[in-house]
């Protein structure tokens, strides 16, 4: 969520055809990588919701891939035509080794949008398996925010932190893609 988290644009929707593509790499990652970020949200919630563009980040997809891992994750999205780019993070100090790949897709309305993989190294994650899908618990997630991720006033995070706080397991609540009053 790169612009303010202004309450006047809530009810706006992510176009689907990000969605789609999004889903569509991921797909072919899904035995290399664990989904963090607002794709993890956006798994964790319940089956069918709509894309509020302010419960879940769909701006960019965030992973972290294992080590054993990394060099597969790369060839795969090298495949697929994304190119590494280089941030202003990439030389930060850091145990993540972060990088960002990129690809610039039409969709089926002839508009052009890019992908990007915000790309973390770790070994040592506790995860959720959702859907086939390996997923950063949301505890752990919800840790990273601040510092791996910016997204904090997101529905999900906030959701998910007041769940937690309750005792209750925010995996598949209505809450996480729900529009706060």
């Amino acid at each position: 969520m790169g612009t303010p988290h202004t309450i006047k644009r809530y009810g706006e929707v992510w176009p689907e055809f990000r969605i789609k593509s999004g889903f569509e790499i991921l797909e072919k990652l899904k035995n290399k990588v664990i989904i963090s970020g607002g794709w993890a949200w956006h798994f964790m919630s319940e089956t069918g919701h709509t894309e509020y563009k302010h419960a879940h980040d769909h701006k960019d997809i965030d992973v972290f891939v294992k080590k054993e891992n990394v060099a597969e994750a790369v060839v795969i999205l090298q495949h697929e035509g994304f190119q590494k780019v280089w941030t202003r993070y990439d030389h930060l100090p850091g145990e993540e080794n972060f990088r960002r790949y990129e690809k610039t897709v039409e969709s089926d309305y002839g508009k052009f949008h890019r992908i990007t993989f915000d790309f973390f190294e770790r070994n040592d994650l506790k995860t959720i398996e959702i859907y086939g899908f390996t997923v950063v618990k949301p505890d752990v997630l919800l840790s990273f925010y601040r510092n791996i991720h910016s997204s904090d006033k997101c529905w999900a995070v906030m959701a998910a932190k007041d769940l937690l706080q309750k005792g209750t397991d925010p995996v598949g609540h209505p809450q996480l893609s729900k529009m706060p009053k």
